[in-house]
């Protein structure tokens, strides 16, 4: 049994405390944190989202989480308030429900008082996060993921009972599996959840519970690469497999899904190395297309099965799974839903986000504000504050701009075929880089790809980049015209787009897109307006600003750091435009 799965439950599910404040106060504060891996923490006023961040961004360590120290004292920061200003807390971790003290380490909170400090279960945050984010008025929401709550903490009405799913929980501890809820404006209603025994074997496959499709996904990232968390890696590795596995991972029955009982069966030779990657790189690319059939057959089954038929209403979906972006782009193609919102920061990450709109709602029953659209929730930064960041580069050339020759000049650099760091405002909360903390170059020229994989982000040859469009340029690139700014859907580009778009089209002739929002996301924006009219297209190769196995930098000195250290031409930080001396524009 996972280690976590000890600790001492020290702290009720407090949902139903009644909610006071001091009517001379102007703002309310609730403040939502994540405990569970991809950790962060959210901070809302007034019911809008303030400040957030992922704690990987301030601990340097990919899909950390545990302790909230870090990622709560930034948003204090941040806010320029202290604790005793924060109104309420809503805290969510997988298994367990931390003590407001101490968990994996010292908390802040240890003298925060106890009827202000609630907790939720897991689908009930990941559900919420939509609720708080979603355009939509009334809408469905689907939770799928890889291992949610144990059944005796959840949140949820009208649960439903174990013994009519056929499940013992004598046999271990029984954890959601997937949730299909009903949000009628104001209040959520539970439609379906699915549990499943969490699998407490030693089994070096399956690391969540027995039936999980994300747990599935996660099983083969690990069998590829030797890590569960590489599952967007997998996906980027199915295009170049074939469809030589025909065993069938998934039974369904009765609405629900199910691994089967031999679905491990082709898990013959795991790779615990590159060079053994490398080796057997085909049998590899084959296993990654099998996952990513077999989970979008398992996905559109509980769709059609939640749905019934019914695509009126939109549907908002979230939990790690709904970042597959091929499986998300087949649901629409096929006319399983019509109306689709993803919430962008849909893994772990997300849960802070939901625990915050929970408290906003629920406890505090303050009004549901429509949000913006944006992701972007990070603090700013001034380059200039920086005197030991500034003598880092004295064999750089260093210019501070107004934005119209900032955005000129980058442009120019871009369309010459130079690689351009860009880092502008608050970074981006979820797993893509949408234009804040992103590498920048031309998506015409075939050989950036290779460039970019080998000499700035020193990873994997295969991994794919993504096109960051103009959303007046869809009809004019691409066949299904998706508006995606979230980055995560895919399209495919049509045929006179082809060469305009050469580094930013995988193997299976489809592309990763980004649509850029002009309200939320401005700067970016103008610079797709500028490189139109030096390039004649209004797309950018656009990736995250990270080299391979590291998070996206969150700090300038981080940003500084990685273009010293590779093949990057430039980098924008905010109105100072840097490049090295070793070429002329």
């Amino acid at each position: 049994m996972p280690e976590a799965l000890l600790l001492t439950l020290q702290i009720p599910l407090n949902t139903n405390l009644v909610f006071t404040h001091n009517s001379l106060k102007k703002d309310i504060y609730v403040l939502g944190t994540g405990l569970s891996h991809n950790g962060s923490s959210v901070l809302l006023k007034n019911g809008r989202v303030l400040v957030g961040i992922e704690k990987e961004r301030l601990s340097r360590i990919k899909h950390d989480g545990g302790n909230d120290s870090l990622t709560t004292e930034y948003c204090l920061k941040a806010a320029g308030i202290g604790l005793d200003e924060i109104d309420l807390v809503v805290q969510c971790e997988n298994f367990v429900i931390p003590s407001k003290n101490e968990f994996k380490g010292p908390r802040v909170f240890k003298n925060y008082p106890d009827e202000k400090f609630v907790s939720i279960s897991h689908h009930l945050a990941h559900a919420y996060s939509v609720i708080g984010t979603c355009p939509y008025k009334k809408f469905n929401v689907l939770v799928i993921d890889g291992c949610g709550s144990p059944y005796d903490q959840c949140n949820d009405e009208n649960l439903p009972d174990l013994k009519e799913l056929n499940l013992n929980s004598s046999d271990g501890l029984i954890c959601e599996k997937d949730s299909y809820y009903h949000y009628d404006g104001t209040k959520l209603h539970t439609l379906f959840k699915d549990f499943s025994p969490l699998n407490t074997q030693k089994s070096p496959w399956l690391p969540t519970t027995n039936h999980s499709i994300g747990g599935f996904y996660s099983a083969i990232s690990h069998y590829c690469f030797g890590n569960m968390d590489d599952v967007g890696k997998l996906m980027g590795l199915a295009p170049l497999g074939k469809p030589e596995i025909q065993h069938e991972a998934f039974y369904f029955e009765k609405g629900r899904v199910f691994l089967s009982p031999q679905w491990d069966q082709p898990l013959t030779t795991p790779a615990h190395h590159w060079e053994g990657f490398k080796q057997n790189r085909q049998h590899y690319a084959n296993m990654a297309f099998w996952a990513q059939r077999e989970v979008e057959r398992a996905v559109e089954y509980i769709l059609e099965s939640r749905l019934k038929g019914e695509t009126a209403t939109p549907l908002a979906y979230t939990g790690g799974v709904a970042l597959n972006a091929v499986a998300n782009s087949r649901l629409i193609r096929k006319g399983v839903v019509n109306q689709l919102y993803i919430e962008p920061a849909a893994a772990d990450n997300g849960i802070a986000l939901g625990c915050a709109f929970y408290g906003w709602l629920e406890i505090v029953k303050g009004k549901r504000q429509i949000h913006d659209g944006s992701t972007c929730f990070g603090s700013s930064y001034s380059f200039s504050a920086s005197k030991e960041t500034i003598n880092t580069l004295k064999n750089c050339s260093i210019k501070e701009l107004d934005e119209e020759n900032l955005l000129e000049q980058t442009a120019r650099l871009i369309a010459n075929n130079k690689t351009v760091g860009w880092f502008q405002g608050g970074c981006e909360f979820g797993p893509r880089a949408l234009g804040r903390r992103s590498i920048l170059a031309n998506p015409s020229n075939r050989s950036m790809q290779d460039h970019i994989n080998s000499h700035i982000k020193f990873r994997e040859d295969f991994r794919p980049f993504a096109p960051s469009i103009l959303p007046e340029e869809l009809h004019n690139l691409f066949q299904d015209k998706l508006n995606s700014p979230y980055m995560i859907l895919v399209d495919r580009p049509i045929d006179s787009a082809i060469n305009q778009l050469a580094a930013v089209i995988h193997v299976d002739g489809s592309s990763r897109t980004q649509t850029v929002e002009k309200e939320w996301n401005s700067r970016f924006y103008k610079l797709l307006k500028t490189l139109k009219k030096h390039t004649g297209v209004g797309a950018v190769l656009n990736t995250s600003f990270n080299k391979k196995g590291q998070p996206m930098v969150e700090k300038p000195e981080e940003a500084i750091g990685l273009f010293l250290n590779s093949a990057m031409d430039a980098l924008v930080i905010e109105n100072h435009l840097i490049s090295k001396q070793s070429f002329v524009y």
